[in-house]
């Protein structure tokens, strides 16, 4: 795998494109998990979906990480499958944390990757894929809003004694 500033465009294009797969898929971990936690999470749609991979991938440094982790994905197959069960849930759990931010979101995708994860599967792509697109929608699904909590200031900032 060579990463130029062109395949990862290509990576980036290739991801954008994914809306039709991605999108319906957070919408569902998004009901699924708004259900078993009692709370209502908004829905997202193709153009909120295509915004967020347009800003991930405007970040240079984590455009080429995240384009490797997408290509290697996309390639990824093992015969049997079960052999390489470990290397793409490594590899999808940490491009849905790249994609998500910071801690805690980081945290937050990692643990949503393996919810997406059982929740779709692919019979005819690479084995990757189904994780490739499970890592895309827990990122995207925890960077962008629509969860109540991310909503408002959290209750635990502190703020110095000279900021009243």
């Amino acid at each position: 795998m060579e990463l130029t500033p062109d395949a990862v465009a290509d990576e980036h294009r290739w991801v954008r494109e994914r809306a039709d797969v991605v999108v319906p898929l957070v919408n569902a971990v998004r009901a699924e998990l708004g259900e078993r936690f009692a709370t209502d999470v908004r829905p997202i749609t193709r153009e909120q979906y295509r915004a967020a991979v347009d800003e991930a991938f405007a970040d240079g440094d984590l455009a080429v990480n995240a384009a490797a982790l997408v290509g290697l994905l996309r390639e990824l197959d093992v015969e049997g499958d079960y052999p390489g069960f470990v290397v793409d849930e490594l590899l999808g759990r940490e491009l849905a944390a790249m994609i998500a931010g910071n801690q805690p979101l980081r945290l937050l995708a990692e643990a949503t990757f393996h919810y997406a994860d059982v929740m779709h599967h692919l019979d005819d792509d690479a084995a990757g894929v189904d994780d490739l697109d499970a890592a895309l929608a827990a990122g995207i699904q925890t960077r962008l809003p629509g969860w109540g909590w991310t909503e408002g200031e959290s209750p635990f900032a502190v703020r110095g004694p000279d900021s009243d």
